[in-house]
């Protein structure tokens, strides 16, 4: 969003408020907490036994998690490894985007996901190594944005200009791909995320929660970084908005089915 851009008309008032270059630079890329509080740790849930019976178990967190839509973002649109057309780049490369969400949903209506996460980590909102769970936060991938001439992070916007100062050098994101389609065939508010060492795939989980939103059963199809022990992430339809990350429950006794030994 340079200055000279600023002069365009916007065609309302919400419209000419969306065009600000504040709106756009205010908006926080650190990933959400469901997408990345290890609730458990790693060596503890390990130590946890696959459950083998039926019952009621306590101590849950329960998550949400859904396929990002890329309106969601301001960035401009760049071309990517794996798709043929362009999209926005912190959609593609910010952790609130496909490369921390793992799929999401384009200004085409249509699904994507990502093929490879490459061999970079993470960085913080100034361009400043990071990683999950450390104090700084995560912002965006270790690649896939530009530095300025202080050598912080930034980015090119839809509107023009940029996020952060113009950008004087690109910084690649080795590896990374990405792919139409969803990762998995999986169905909203049905499809859960387990930490598979503790509840078997295939898993059918009751969280009595969810009672009144889906009947409460889902059954377990996917996985995910974060998902250690006792964590469930429930696949569900995008939120409204941006600012709106979903339910996250603390304390929650689910009832486990495993699938029966063949």
């Amino acid at each position: 969003m340079n200055r000279p851009r600023r002069q365009l008309a916007c065609l309302s008032a919400l419209a000419a408020l969306l065009c600000l270059p504040g709106a756009a630079a205010a908006r926080d890329y650190t990933a959400r907490r469901g997408a990345l509080d290890r609730t458990d740790h790693p060596a503890r849930a390990a130590r946890l036994p696959k459950i083998t019976r039926a019952g009621w178990i306590r101590g849950f967190t329960v998550s949400e998690y859904y396929p990002v839509p890329e309106a969601w973002f301001a960035g401009a649109r760049v071309g990517a490894p794996g798709l043929s057309g362009t999209h926005r780049i912190d959609w593609l490369y910010s952790a609130r985007g496909v490369t921390m969400e793992g799929d999401g949903v384009g200004l085409d209506g249509r699904r994507y996901h990502v093929q490879n996460t490459g061999s970079g980590g993470w960085v913080d909102r100034y361009g400043r190594s990071s990683s999950i769970g450390g104090s700084r936060g995560v912002f965006w991938r270790a690649g896939g944005f530009y530095r300025n001439r202080a050598g912080w992070l930034t980015f090119p916007l839809a509107v023009g200009g940029w996020w952060n100062g113009g950008g004087v050098r690109y910084v690649p994101l080795r590896g990374v791909s990405f792919a139409p389609g969803p990762s998995l065939p999986l169905t909203y508010y049905r499809s859960i995320a387990v930490d598979p060492r503790y509840i078997p795939m295939g898993s059918r989980i009751y969280i009595p929660y969810y009672r009144n939103i889906s009947g409460g059963w889902f059954v377990a199809q996917d996985t995910g970084g974060a998902i250690l022990g006792k964590r469930l992430d429930v696949y569900r339809p995008p939120p409204p908005s941006f600012d709106d990350e979903g339910r996250y429950l603390t304390r929650q006794m689910v009832y486990v089915v495993p699938p029966r030994r063949g």
